[in-house]
C-alpha cells in the first residue's frame, strides 16, 4: 500500500520488488491517491485498486481501504510511507495480524524528521507495526533515536538495481539520443526539481567550472517546481549553451549512458535509487554527505561526499573528474563492482521475501 505509482525512486523499488518476487508472493497493490505511470511496469496479474483518499483527514478512505482489506485476506500488509500510513490502522481493524511499514525518506519539508505531531503519531501505532522496514541505516537511527521506535521491530532492507539495466555502455548512441556532444565532459544529475535536490547549488557550482576555462557539459534529468527559477538562474549565469534541461525522461538508464560524473546535490536524502543506478553504470559519483549516500558512495573509491549546500565544495569535488579520464573510469568501475556485490535488485527482493515469510512463520507459530 501506497500514496500512489507516481515516478519516484519508492514507487520504482516497489515495482521492482513486485516484479522480481512475483512466483514466491500474490501481489495486490493499493494506492491511496490515485494509480499513476508507473502501474504499466506491472503485469496484469497484479490487481491495482485505488482508495481515492482526499487530501488531509479522510475517515471514509480509511472505512474504504478497511472493506477492501476484508475482501483481500491478506497474509501481509506492507504501508508505505506518511502518504500510507492510515493503512496500519485499516489493516489492523480488518484483522490483519502482519502489518509492516516502510519509511524511504523523511518529508522535503521536514528533512531531520522532527515533526512532533507525526513522531506521536509513529510511536501510538507501533504497536501495531509486526515491523518498520527503513532503505538506510541513517532512517533506522532516526526512526530508533529520534522517534522512538523500539529497535527490535525496525530491519533494514537497502534499495537494489537491476544490474543488467543499468550497466556501462559506449555513450555515443545516448548522446545522440540526447542531442549531447559526443567528445564532451558530461555532468549529468537526474531527479525532482525540486529546493531538497538543490541542483540551483549544482549550477552555482558548475558556473564555476565554467569560469574557470574548462568546457564541461550539465545534463539536468527530471520536471519539477523549481524549473522557472533554474531557467531564470541558467540564463543570468550565461550558461545556455552549457547547461541541459532536459525534463522528464523515461529512458533513465539511457540518460546515465551519456554521462561522465554522475552528481547528486541534494540537502536531504533517504536511500538514492538513482546513486545506485549510477554506479551500476559504470559512473563515479559525488553525493552530498546526507541520509544514506554515505551508506553507497565510498569516498575516493567510488566517488566523493560533499557538505550539502556548498556550491564551493561541490565545484572543487567535481573538478578533479573533468580533469581525469583515468580517475572516472577506475571510479566508476569499482561503483559497479560494489553495487553488484552489495545493492543488487535480486538481493533487495529475495530480502523483503524472506521477511514476509519469517513474520508469518512466527506469527503461525503464536508469537508476533
Amino acid at each position: 500500500m501506497l500514496d500512489s505509482l507516481a515516478v519516484g525512486g519508492m514507487e520504482n523499488g516497489v515495482v521492482n520488488v513486485i516484479n522480481a518476487t512475483r512466483d514466491q508472493v500474490r501481489h495486490t497493490v493499493v494506492t491511496m491517491t490515485g494509480r499513476g505511470p508507473l502501474s504499466e511496469r506491472l503485469p496484469a496479474s497484479v490487481p491495482i485498486h485505488c482508495i481515492g483518499k482526499r487530501a488531509g483527514t479522510d475517515l471514509g478512505a480509511v472505512l474504504r481501504l478497511g472493506r477492501l482489506v476484508r475482501g483481500l485476506r491478506p497474509d501481509v500488509v506492507h504501508s508505505r510511507n506518511w502518504g500510507a500510513f492510515d493503512a496500519v490502522v485499516a489493516a489492523r481493524l480488518a484483522g490483519v495480524r502482519t502489518v509492516v511499514h516502510g519509511e524511504h525518506g523523511r518529508e522535503a519539508a521536514d528533512p531531520q524528521g522532527l515533526d512532533p505531531r507525526r513522531n506521536r503519531l509513529r510511536r501510538l501505532l507501533a504497536p501495531l507495526v509486526s515491523r518498520f522496514v527503513t532503505v538506510s541505516l541513517d532512517l533506522r537511527r532516526w526512526l530508533v533515536i529520534t522517534v522512538g521506535i523500539p529497535a527490535h521491530k525496525v530491519v533494514t532492507i537497502h534499495n537494489g538495481v537491476d544490474t543488467a539495466r543499468f550497466s556501462p555502455a559506449d555513450s555515443s548512441e545516448a548522446r545522440e539520443a540526447l542531442g549531447l556532444p559526443i567528445g564532451a565532459t558530461v555532468i549529468g544529475t537526474i531527479g525532482r526539481l525540486d529546493p531538497v535536490k538543490d541542483q540551483a547549488g549544482l549550477i552555482e557550482a558548475f558556473s564555476g567550472l565554467a569560469e574557470s576555462g574548462s568546457s564541461p557539459i550539465l545534463a539536468i534529468v527530471g520536471e519539477g517546481p523549481s524549473r522557472p527559477a533554474l531557467e531564470e538562474q541558467i540564463l543570468r549565469r550565461g550558461l545556455s549553451q552549457r547547461v541541459r534541461l532536459f525534463g522528464e525522461r523515461r529512458d533513465v538508464a539511457t540518460a546515465l549512458r551519456a554521462f561522465d560524473v554522475f552528481v547528486l546535490p541534494s540537502r536531504a536524502e533517504g536511500m538514492s535509487n538513482t546513486i545506485l543506478e549510477a554506479m551500476a553504470s559504470g559512473l563515479p559519483v559525488v553525493a552530498t554527505d546526507v541520509g544514506g549516500n554515505p551508506e553507497l558512495v565510498e569516498p575516493e573509491t567510488t566517488g566523493r561526499l560533499v557538505p550539502p549546500g556548498d556550491p564551493h565544495a561541490l565545484e572543487a569535488a567535481l573538478r578533479g573528474y573533468v580533469a581525469d579520464a583515468y580517475l572516472r573510469r577506475s571510479q566508476g568501475k569499482a561503483g559497479r563492482e560494489r553495487v553488484i556485490q552489495q545493492f543488487s535488485l535480486d538481493r533487495m527482493a529475495q530480502a523483503h521475501a524472506g521477511l514476509y515469510g519469517s513474520l508469518c512463520r512466527a506469527r503461525q507459530a503464536g508469537g508476533r
